[in-house]
C-alpha cells in the first residue's frame, strides 16, 4: 500500500503539517530536528535537505515541517511531495 498524504495549513503560515495513512516516526517519542542535525531517518534527512526548510517534528503518522520566512510553500511543497513519493513509494 503506497502512502497517502493529506496537507493541512497551520495558525502558522511558516509551518504545515502533514498526516499520513502510515506510521512514519516509530517508537512514543517526538522527532525534533532542525537545518544541519544529524539523522539516519531518510525522510526526515531528505525534508532537511530541501532549500528553504528550517526544522520539522514529527511523531507517529505526521509531520509538521517550518520554511525559513522568505521562502514560499508553492516551492517548498512540489518538493516535498515528491520525497514522500521517493522516500515511500506514493
Amino acid at each position: 500500500m503506497s502512502i497517502q498524504i493529506n496537507v493541512q495549513v497551520t495558525p502558522n503560515p511558516n509551518a504545515i503539517k502533514i498526516s499520513t495513512n502510515q506510521t512514519i516516526f516509530e517508537g512514543p517519542r517526538s522527532t525534533s530536528l532542525k537545518v544541519g542535525d544529524a539523522t539516519d531517518h531518510p525522510l526526515a534527512k531528505a525534508l532537511l535537505a530541501v532549500e528553504g526548510v528550517d526544522n520539522i517534528f514529527g511523531i507517529k503518522d505526521f509531520v509538521t515541517i517550518s520554511k525559513k520566512a522568505d521562502m514560499q510553500w508553492d516551492v517548498i511543497l512540489p518538493q516535498v511531495e515528491q520525497i514522500f513519493s521517493e522516500v515511500y513509494g506514493a
